[in-house]
């Protein structure tokens, strides 16, 4: 049976750019969004943890999803991410998504509460009953305490909604796993450096964060490996990106790199919510150097074609 939604390309989670007393920027917000659609990213996923909702009410999340809807006005895909640690709180995002017409959801485990995979299963099945949306799945035991294992897929993998998975475990075993045993649950990328043996095991999609401010670099890695199946010029790609991919990943400072990566490109991202702080300016310095090469390097890879 063919899955209810076809996850494909790059989506982005988008950023929530910020005035200086914290307040939402939405001038800057949308600016973001247009800045995506043109360079050519496939979806948009709002509300997820690039997006700083870890410091945001459910309303202020709907909020935001309102004004980046009415800004795509239908020109890509939009999802919204329904993670929380109450279950009454994912449903009611749930709910939101659906009353605002969006595409899906992106729902992880919630956080803290360490479930089994029963109880992970139910609370993830009764998000689902509340909206009837599709639903991409939010594997990060790194963050989330817990592997949606096999009785988790085996449970929720029954209802229609469920289309994907963005697999950020980091361990590989797991790409193995949903490849061959779990082949109607679309695989997405949530693991950036291994987005390479992503493509190769069949992964149609990438939902990385770096596409906020690097978009066309992304979306050729992708058009290189899932769509022509040139992976030798996918891995040339991929080794410059990979410098990047370890600095965003250094010292708990990913939102930081994201949102100066994202001013870098000309869009206000403005600042981040405690209790984050901003970069340093030995931060900002390496992190726009290893832009600039990777750039330039991608750069001289497309022109020779």
């Amino acid at each position: 049976m063919a899955p209810r939604f076809t996850l494909e390309g790059i989506y982005t989670p988008v950023v929530t750019p910020l005035n200086d007393d914290f307040t939402v920027n939405h001038d800057a917000l949308g600016d973001v969004v247009d800045h995506l659609v043109n360079a050519g990213v496939h979806g948009l996923i709002t509300g997820g943890s690039t997006g700083e909702n870890y410091t945001q009410t459910v309303e202020e999340r709907l909020e935001i999803a309102r004004a980046t809807r009415d800004r795509l006005n239908g020109r890509l895909p939009l999802f919204l991410g329904t993670g929380m640690m109450r279950t009454d709180d994912s449903i009611a995002l749930a709910q939101g998504a659906r009353d605002l017409g969006l595409d899906g959801i992106l729902h992880g485990t919630p956080p803290y509460s360490v479930p089994t995979e029963r109880e992970n299963a139910l609370n993830t099945l009764a998000v689902d009953r509340a909206a009837d949306l599709p639903i991409i799945l939010y594997n990060y035991p790194g963050r989330m305490g817990v592997n949606m294992g096999e009785e988790f897929l085996d449970r929720v993998g029954r209802s229609r909604n469920v289309i994907g998975i963005k697999e950020s475990s980091g361990d590989i075993n797991r790409v193995h796993l949903l490849a061959r045993d779990y082949p109607h649950i679309q695989m997405s990328c949530g693991m950036d450096d291994q987005a390479l043996e992503f493509f190769a095991w069949g992964a149609r999609s990438w939902i990385c964060a770096g596409s906020n401010f690097l978009p066309e670099e992304h979306v050729f890695l992708y058009e290189t490996c899932a769509v022509q199946g040139d992976f030798s010029k996918g891995r040339r790609i991929m080794s410059a990106m990979m410098p990047l991919m370890r600095v965003l990943e250094q010292g708990g400072k990913f939102i930081q790199c994201v949102k100066h990566g994202t001013t870098m490109a000309g869009l206000d991202a403005g600042t981040v919510r405690p209790p984050l702080r901003p970069l340093n300016k030995d931060d900002k310095r390496e992190l726009e150097q290893v832009i600039r090469v990777l750039k330039r390097t991608i750069a001289d890879i497309k022109a020779e074609n």
